[in-house]
């Protein structure tokens, strides 16, 4: 079977590895304090563990990564502080260890640090105990920079392997925050059957680095300016704030923290903590509010019973 082109696999395999890993029941109890839509924010402190991953050791592109660390962490810092909006840092261990004083300034400032990967690894290409060894790792070494042990984590590049999901539940993580299958909060399932793990759902249109990042012997050449950027983000806050639903925002230190894309995100909190209807919170909150639907029956479609369905 290992030898068949996707077109002669049965149906038992197509839809196997379909039903490995799937979006089950939405969770989307109402958001705390009567608020209208959910903002989650986060940032991935990459740095230097990009070119070091790809075994990259010169000065540039290292360079690049010291400066997420050096100059765009404090920016966003500061720019979080000022608006008093809570926010989720994503770090591989290898950054944690080569920037231990942004790890601790995270979590005295009150955001969460979670987990990220070791050194923004490829994990789908990883051996199931390799793997698992890199996940413990990295859960220990933030435990100790930050003084939590993480509940949640975000894969390198948002990949999965066949055994990821198995090492995260074993792990006694709460939740993850690399799939794309909806728009808000849901349940992991696993061959059609439960887990229990909640789902912060991230997407690319969400994400800064597909705009800005830029691969010097690739053909990666930006050329979408941040006001642009800035709109879109708007437009998907505005449409979740609408539906009362979850605006989810992944960012990188190194991109969104030069000086004209900041000006973006500035933009962007103004605009979000003008309204008084908005909960601003970490990824754990959002997955530990959005767990309490767990408790409540299900109707036909995988979503909280209503009385109706009851009756």
């Amino acid at each position: 079977m290992g030898d068949e082109e996707p077109w002669q696999w049965d149906e038992a395999t197509w839809r196997g590895h379909v039903e490995r890993v799937r979006a089950g029941r939405r969770l989307s109890p109402p958001w705390p304090g009567g608020a209208r839509v959910a903002v989650a924010l986060s940032f991935d402190s990459d740095h230097e563990t990009i070119p070091l991953r790809d075994g990259e050791t010169r000065p540039g592109r290292l360079s690049q990564g010291q400066y997420g660390a050096r100059v765009g962490a404090p920016r966003v810092l500061d720019l979080l502080e000022r608006h008093r909006a809570p926010a989720s840092f994503f770090v591989p261990a290898v950054s944690a260890l080569l920037h231990p004083e942004e790890v601790r300034d995270v979590a005295a400032a009150g955001h969460e640090v979670a987990a990220h990967g070791w050194i923004h690894e490829r994990n789908a290409l990883l051996g199931r105990e390799d793997e698992r060894a890199l996940l413990l790792r990295s859960l220990d070494a933030l435990e100790h920079l930050a003084g939590a042990r993480p509940t949640g984590m975000r894969t390198p590049s948002w990949d999965f392997s066949d055994a990821t999901l198995d090492l995260a539940l074993e792990a006694g993580l709460a939740y993850d925050s690399s799939l794309m299958a909806d728009d808000e909060c849901y349940e992991i399932e696993q061959d059609g059957c439960p887990t229990g793990m909640v789902e912060v759902p991230v997407e690319w249109i969400r994400d800064d680095a597909p705009y800005f990042t830029m691969e010097r012997f690739a053909a990666v050449r930006p050329h979408t300016p941040p006001r642009a950027v800035l709109a879109m983000w708007v437009d998907e806050y505005e449409a979740a704030r609408a539906s009362g639903g979850l605006f989810q925002l992944t960012m990188h230190p190194h991109v969104i923290g030069h000086r004209s894309r900041l000006v973006l995100l500035e933009e962007l909190l103004t605009r979000i903590t003008t309204d008084d209807d908005v909960w601003i919170a970490t990824h754990a909150e959002v997955a530990a509010h959005a767990a309490t639907a767990l408790d409540e029956p299900t109707g036909r479609a995988g979503r909280p019973e209503t009385p109706e369905m009851r009756a």
